[in-house]
C-alpha cells in the first residue's frame, strides 16, 4: 500500500505520551508510511504504469512482426537446420552466426541469429519458415526481444536513461514491500476492534463512509488484496536490481544456490589460459584454444539430432563453440510452465554428449529465482500471467492516486486555518518505542541497509533530513 497513513489530522496535534508503549510502534509506523508514501509513491506510479505497458508486450509484437515470428501456413515436416541457416546467410551474409533457436509451437518461425559488431550485444534476428526455407525477414533484437520489447523493456527498467535510470526502479522495489507491510500492520490492527467485522472491514472498502475515511477504505482494502503479489514483485524485481542484486548473488555464492555450471570442454582439450597471465602460456600446447572457424549448417542437425536423443524436446537454442576446445551448447528455452531448462554440451563429430544439466538439479533458490523472473516478466503461465500483472499494476496506481487524495482530503478546512495539504504525523516517534524494539530494530535496519542499498541510504537521506529541520524549528522557536 502506499502513500499516507489515514490517521484523522486531530491525532497529529494529540500531545505525546508521557513514556514508552506499543503505540509507539505504531506511531513509528505511521509516519513512515506516510512518508514512504509520500517520497517513494511517484517512483512506484512510473513502474506500474510502465510496468503496465509492457504486459502487453506480446501482443504489440504480433499486430507489428506477425509476418515475421509465425508461417502463413504449418506444413507437415521442417525442412532441416541446414537448409533454414543457408537460405538466412543466403539473404544476410554479414556477421558471425551466434545462435539458432527453434521454433516454439508449430506456427512459428526459426531464428537465425547473427552477431554483428557495430550492433553491440543487439543481434540480427532473420526469421526463416521452417517448412519451406523462405526468409521471412529480419529484426535488430537484444537477447531474443524484438526491438518493441526492449523500448518497453527499457522504459519500465531505466526510463531509458542507462544505468542512472535504474536508481529510480530499484528504489521503489526497495521501498514496496516496506510500505506495503506498513499499510498492512496498520489496517489490519485498526479493523480487530471491529471483532463481528474485522475480516469484513480488512477486505471490504467501507461502503457506508464518507469523505477521507471512505477514500482510506478503498485505499486500504484493494492493498490488502494486492499485497501478496507486490510482495512478489519487489522480491523478484530485487533479484536483478544493480546494488541489491549484487548482494542477492553474494547470498546465493554463500548458499551455493546458483544454477549447474555446464562443462562445455570437449574430452582430452586443454581448457584455454586466462587473459592476463603467463606470457608464455603458449608454449608447450597449455596456450588458449584457438579460435573456432565459421560453423557449418550441417553441424546443426548433429547437434540438434544428439540433443533430442539425451531427451531435449520442445524449443532449444543452438549454440556454436566460440573456440576448438569447446563443444556445441544446445539449451531448452521452453518458459511457459512447466518449464524446461535442461542443457547439454555435444561434440558433433563424435555425436555424443559430453556433459549435461538438469532443471531437475537446480537448487530451491535457483528454481525459485529462474521462475519468479519469469513470473515478473509474464511469461511463466501465459496469458493468465499479463492479465494478472496487469490488474496488479492498475491496482497499485489506484492506491496510489487515493493515498495522495487522502492528504489532500485530509488538509484544514476551516477559515481561519488554510493549507494545501494535511498535517504530517508528529516527529520524535522513535522516543515512544519500547526497549526491547529499539535494541533489536537497530540492527536489523542496519542489515537491511546492506542488503537493500538504496533503501538504506534514501533512509538516512530522511533522518538526517529529519533531524535538520527539527534543529531549524526548535531555534525558530527559541
Amino acid at each position: 500500500m502506499t502513500s499516507t497513513t489515514g490517521t484523522p489530522p486531530q491525532r497529529t496535534a494529540d500531545p505525546e505520551p508521557a513514556g514508552r508503549s506499543w503505540q509507539g510502534v505504531r506511531a513509528l509506523l505511521v509516519r513512515l508510511h506516510f512518508y514512504a508514501g509520500v517520497f517513494v509513491a511517484p517512483f512506484l506510479l512510473i513502474a506500474a504504469v510502465t510496468g503496465l505497458l509492457y504486459t502487453v508486450a506480446p501482443q504489440l509484437d504480433q499486430v507489428l512482426y506477425g509476418d515475421k515470428l509465425t508461417v502463413e501456413q504449418v506444413g507437415e515436416q521442417p525442412r532441416p537446420l541446414s537448409e533454414q541457416i543457408a537460405a538466412a546467410r543466403g539473404a544476410h551474409p554479414e556477421g558471425a552466426l551466434a545462435e539458432v533457436v527453434t521454433p516454439a509451437s508449430a506456427e512459428d518461425t526459426t531464428r537465425v541469429v547473427l552477431s554483428l559488431p557495430e550492433l553491440g550485444e543487439k543481434q540480427r534476428t532473420v526469421f526463416v519458415d521452417p517448412y519451406t526455407a523462405e526468409v521471412k525477414g529480419e529484426l535488430t533484437t537484444w537477447f531474443g526481444s524484438t526491438p518493441v520489447t526492449t523500448w518497453l523493456d527499457d522504459l519500465h527498467r531505466n526510463l531509458h536513461l542507462g544505468e542512472t535510470g535504474r536508481l529510480y526502479s530499484e528504489i521503489a522495489a526497495s521501498w514496496m514491500w516496506v510500505i506495503v507491510a506498513g499499510g498492512l500492520v496498520l489496517w489490519i490492527g485498526r479493523a480487530r476492534g471491529q471483532r463481528a467485522k474485522s475480516a469484513r472491514g480488512v477486505l471490504l472498502p467501507d461502503g457506508t463512509a464518507r469523505g477521507v475515511r471512505r477514500t482510506r477504505s478503498w485505499h486500504a482494502a484493494t492493498g490488502v488484496w494486492l499485497a501478496l503479489g507486490l510482495f512478489f514483485l519487489s522480491a523478484t524485481g530485487l533479484t536483478w536490481s544493480h546494488y541489491a542484486g549484487e548482494r542477492f548473488g553474494q547470498v546465493l555464492d554463500a548458499a551455493k544456490g546458483h544454477a549447474p555450471e555446464l562443462d562445455t570442454l570437449l574430452p582430452g582439450a586443454e581448457p584455454p589460459a586466462e587473459a592476463g597471465g603467463d606470457e608464455h602460456a603458449g608454449h608447450g600446447g597449455h596456450g588458449a584454444a584457438e579460435e573456432a572457424p565459421q560453423a557449418d549448417p550441417a553441424d546443426f542437425d548433429k547437434a540438434l539430432a544428439t540433443a533430442r536423443q539425451a531427451g531435449l524436446g520442445g524449443t532449444v537454442t543452438l549454440t556454436p563453440p566460440a573456440d576448438t576446445a569447446s563443444a556445441w551448447v544446445v539449451a531448452q528455452s521452453d518458459n511457459v510452465w512447466p518449464v524446461h531448462y535442461d542443457r547439454v554440451a555435444v561434440d558433433p563429430a563424435k555425436g555424443e554428449v559430453t556433459s549435461h544439466t538438469r532443471w531437475a538439479d537446480y537448487p530451491v533458490l535457483a528454481k525459485l529465482t529462474k521462475l519468479g523472473v519469469q513470473g515478473h516478466m509474464g511469461v511463466l503461465f501465459g496469458v493468465l500471467n499479463q492479465i494478472v500483472l496487469a490488474l496488479i499494476a492498475i491496482g497499485l496506481i489506484l492506491i496510489t492516486f487515493w493515498g495522495y487524495r487522502m492528504w489532500w482530503q485530509r488538509r484544514p478546512t476551516r477559515e481561519d486555518r488554510s493549507a494545501a495539504l494535511g498535517k504530517a504525523p508528529a516527529r520524535g516517534t522513535w522516543r515512544l518505542l519500547p526497549l526491547p524494539v529499539l535494541v533489536l530494530g537497530i540492527p536489523a535496519v542496519a542489515a537491511l541497509g546492506w542488503a537493500l542499498p538504496l533503501l538504506g541510504i534514501t533512509l538516512a537521506v530522511f533522518l538526517v533530513v529529519d533531524v535538520a529541520v527539527g534543529v531549524v524549528r526548535r531555534n525558530r522557536t527559541a
